[in-house]
């Protein structure tokens, strides 16, 4: 694990990794991280690590450049389906969750997340202004 992880893996069903380098990516987790139950996240900034894999399958460049989280049985999840699986590991946020884990909603989830990475760079200037 890198020095970046806030906490270590091993006592946390989730991992989250994020780009601490992006503005509107930091505060996104900043918000998540005041949740009742984020302290049972273990949290890794992308962008503080110096090794080019930051978990076993999966590169520094492929955490960048879309969101992922590691569920506490190993599994990998990006995109709209990986803030399904950190709603659900949040108490305030399982309802929305759970609904947008089942398979119909992860997909229009996962839809509205490769659009979003569209605009993500003209959002990220807008977010480093402000």
């Amino acid at each position: 694990m890198t020095a970046a992880a806030k906490q270590t893996p091993s006592s946390h069903h989730l991992q989250v990794f994020y780009d601490g380098s992006c503005p509107l990516c930091t505060r996104e987790i900043a918000f998540y991280q005041r949740r009742e139950g984020a302290d049972g996240i273990c949290w890794v900034d992308v962008s503080a690590s110096n090794s080019p894999e930051v978990s076993p399958g999966l590169s520094k460049d492929q955490a960048l450049s879309r969101f992922h989280v590691k569920t506490g049985d190993g599994t990998l999840v990006s995109g709209g389906a990986a803030f399904a699986e950190l709603w659900a590991a949040l108490p305030g946020f399982r309802p929305l969750g759970r609904i947008f884990q089942t398979s119909f909603l992860v997909w229009v989830l996962n839809a509205a997340y490769d659009a979003f990475l569209k605009v993500r760079p003209f959002l990220q200037k807008l977010a480093a202004r402000g």
